[in-house]
């Protein structure tokens, strides 16, 4: 094999064993060592708009919420520029389909418009995440023992086996979500799980920021 060869192979598998995601199970994201992450979606609040008193309550709120937690999140914001594309191209087809000559000119004119102002603008968007953890431990890993970990007793504890501890180390999981999403709506922050599907699409953007794919239908009601 040409050396030239081996090193694109050698590349491309050292950008693999970069990703630390082993597979994405239920909305939940598994870890190659064994850990598991839940992906909320968070609603987004103007601090700045706030009264005074109203900036104190919050601070006060987000401060009981971090004491009251005894394991550790992260806070992810992602910042992307705003993908006008799909709204362009239904304007471009409502300029197709119209009959009208004076209408066509003014969505003609206005597709011209929302374009410029983009450019100028800069446009970005926001979503805000926070990761919740979870990593099994040793104990509950080993718990029938020594002789768990042989070979031979792993093929034959099997599949059922590893889906009733995973549906266990999910259990404790979404027991933590619950606390995180409970502390957050005091401060007036909503949050959702997201699904298999968005948490997918959220590690494809991370990956691949030069490529579009449809964007986050998720959304979070702040009412």
């Amino acid at each position: 094999m040409p050396p030239k060869l081996q090193n694109i192979r050698a590349s491309k598998k050292s950008t693999q064993d970069f990703v630390p995601v082993r597979e994405v199970r239920d909305g939940i994201i598994v870890l190659k060592d064994g850990g598991l992450r839940a992906v909320l979606l968070a609603s987004s609040l103007n601090f700045a708009l706030k009264s005074e008193d109203e900036q104190t309550a919050f601070i006060i709120q987000f401060q009981n919420f971090l004491n009251s937690l005894d394991f550790s999140t992260q806070i992810f914001v992602q910042s992307r520029m705003l993908d006008i594309r799909p709204y362009i191209a239904s304007l471009e087809t409502a300029y197709k389909n119209q009959l009208d000559d004076l209408m066509r000119i003014q969505i003609r004119e206005y597709i011209e418009f929302v374009k410029s102002f983009t450019e100028a603008a800069n446009i970005m968007t926001k979503n805000f995440f926070v990761i919740v953890p979870y990593a099994p431990t040793a104990l509950s890993m080993t718990k029938n023992g020594p002789a768990s970990l042989m070979p031979w007793n792993r093929k034959k504890r099997g599949s059922e086996e590893t889906n009733r501890t995973f549906e266990e180390q999910v259990t404790q999981l979404e027991q933590r979500v619950a606390i995180v999403q409970q502390g957050l709506v005091r401060t007036g922050v909503r949050t959702v799980q997201l699904g298999t599907e968005e948490t997918i699409e959220l590690l494809y953007k991370m990956f691949n920021p030069g490529e579009e794919r449809k964007p986050m239908s998720l959304e979070v009601s702040n009412k």
